[in-house]
């Protein structure tokens, strides 16, 4: 997400103005007045059409929502690439848990367990063609830990409901979405509603640590001969306050995610004795390979989703911005040079970024190192792949001496499209839970289990229907993540106007 930073983008639109002014500031400004007149929003206006109060959508599902969210955020779903420590009674518990509060799911869809405890629902269409347009819905329940020294309003695993808020870890990421997911199929099963085509409900176990499950359940898939025609994780949200001159909210649907690298850097030295420390041991040159890394940031460049997703804002903003983003022939540079200073969450979706996260060398405070490492967590921007990020960190480095070694890594994902039906479909059921809402195409910065499934569906998107201001995006993975008990009932609207529109 963003954080808001007027005042940088306002520099901007400035500079770019007076930099268009000369010869051709009638015909953009031409532009932008028709933009504003039109209407031209490319499906915004469609899921800004208001039919009721939006303070009240989704008001009668919000407690039942609340108190089944409450209860399952007590489960210690921590997931552990050390088997021994995981606790395994908290994933069953959780799963138990689900067949007691969604009974009428577990009666009617099709459940299994896939790669140990992930767990794939199949909702059989009643279509003849019932597979030709099959929808996958994901969500995991895994979460991240909670470290117990820090200072948590409410317990982290307590579920605790308080001030319109439930708190907690997963609240956000990601059981609020599971539970509004589940609720909105619970309450469709039982008022006799059947989808026309397939719907698949991929809830993962082990997303948080990039895990291998979803990649089993979409392989399960594809070689069932499944090959689905929508696809729907987490990842955008529908955001308050995130982008300047933007007054109502923006609910942000990833259609591609960056790729992900961590790369290990290794220097070497004799080692020795403290007293006698060379003038370029291992870890002074590790320090200056760092220090380089930090100093050259990768280039930063605008990929088509996110000059349509300026190109929305700007309609839905005031003149100045409109300007802007309707002359993206004259002003996508200035443009990409403001994202890279109103912050680090605009930065992050304009250009490859690197971050050093764990540093090693001597054991012992008065041995030299022999050898000395950095883990380098890389997040690789759309159009770029590890092979050309490997040779950009090289050459930035340019020391020999200087090892690069690949851990893992991901390319970016394809794009998907934001102008085919099923985007078309997502902003509809936008327009039904937050009608307010400018619905708009990004770049998810994360990675998610969506991922995987990439290889067999061309249409992928990433976006959780809860709503959140940047107090509530600033708890993710971090102290007091708490999720809108309003938020849960307008999350399972969502899902019940998608699943309904794909019975249409």
């Amino acid at each position: 997400m963003w954080k808001k930073s007027t005042s940088s983008l306002s520099r901007a639109v400035t500079a770019a103005i007076t930099v268009g002014a000369a010869g051709t500031a009638a015909i953009m400004g031409a532009r932008a007045y028709q933009a504003a007149a039109t209407g031209n929003t490319n499906g915004v206006a469609e899921a800004r059409k208001v039919s009721r109060p939006a303070s009240s959508i989704g008001g009668e599902y919000a407690p039942g929502a609340a108190d089944r969210l409450s209860e399952l955020i007590t489960f210690r779903t921590v997931f552990s690439s050390s088997r021994d420590q995981i606790e395994l009674e908290e994933f069953t518990g959780f799963i138990k848990a689900l067949e007691r509060l969604y009974p009428a799911v577990h009666a009617t869809l099709t459940r299994e367990y896939v790669n140990g405890q992930a767990l794939l629902f199949t909702w059989a269409g009643t279509a003849e063609d019932a597979a030709a347009r099959a929808v996958v819905l994901m969500a995991h329940y895994d979460v991240v830990p909670v470290d117990t020294r820090d200072n948590w309003t409410h317990p982290g695993f307590s579920g605790r409901q308080e001030g319109d808020y439930v708190w907690g870890r997963g609240a956000l990421d990601d059981k609020g979405a599971v539970v509004v997911l589940l609720d909105a199929v619970e309450s469709l099963v039982k008022e006799g509603f059947a989808p026309r085509h397939d719907v698949y409900l991929s809830l993962g176990n082990n997303e948080e640590t990039a895990g291998d499950s979803a990649a089993a359940a979409a392989t399960l898939l594809a070689d069932r001969g499944v090959e689905p025609w929508l696809v729907l994780d987490e990842g955008g949200a529908v955001a308050v306050d995130a982008f300047p001159g933007l007054n109502v909210p923006a609910a942000v649907i990833g259609v591609a995610e960056k790729g992900i690298l961590d790369l290990e850097l290794l220097t070497r030295g004799a080692g020795g004795h403290a007293s006698t420390p060379p003038r370029m041991g291992a870890t002074a040159r590790l320090a200056q390979a760092v220090v380089a890394l930090e100093e050259s940031p990768f280039p930063a460049s605008m990929p088509a989703p996110i000059v349509e997703m300026m190109r929305r804002i700007g309609v839905n903003s005031g003149f100045g911005l409109r300007l802007v983003t309707e002359n993206m022939w004259a002003f996508k540079a200035l443009l990409t040079q403001a994202f890279g200073i109103m912050g680090d969450e605009t930065r992050a979706l304009t250009r490859t970024t690197v971050a050093v996260t764990m540093l090693e060398g001597s054991k012992a405070g008065n041995v030299l190192a022999s050898t000395a490492r950095a883990h380098v967590n890389i997040r690789i921007a759309v159009g770029e792949s590890i092979e050309s990020v490997v040779e950009h960190i090289r050459s930035i480095i340019d020391d020999p001496e200087v090892e690069l070694n690949v851990i893992s890594g991901r390319n970016p994902s394809p794009i998907s499209s934001f102008e085919n039906e099923q985007f078309a479909l997502l902003t509809s059921a936008v327009a039904a839970s937050y009608p307010e809402a400018v619905v708009t195409p990004y770049i998810q910065t994360g990675a998610t289990d969506s991922r995987n499934f990439t290889a067999i569906s061309s249409a992928v998107y990433r976006f959780s229907p809860l709503l959140m201001d940047a107090s509530d995006r600033g708890s993710l993975h971090s102290v007091n993540e708490r999720v809108r008990i309003s938020s849960l009932g307008t999350g399972v609207v969502f899902y019940r106007e998608l699943l309904q529109s794909l019975g249409r």
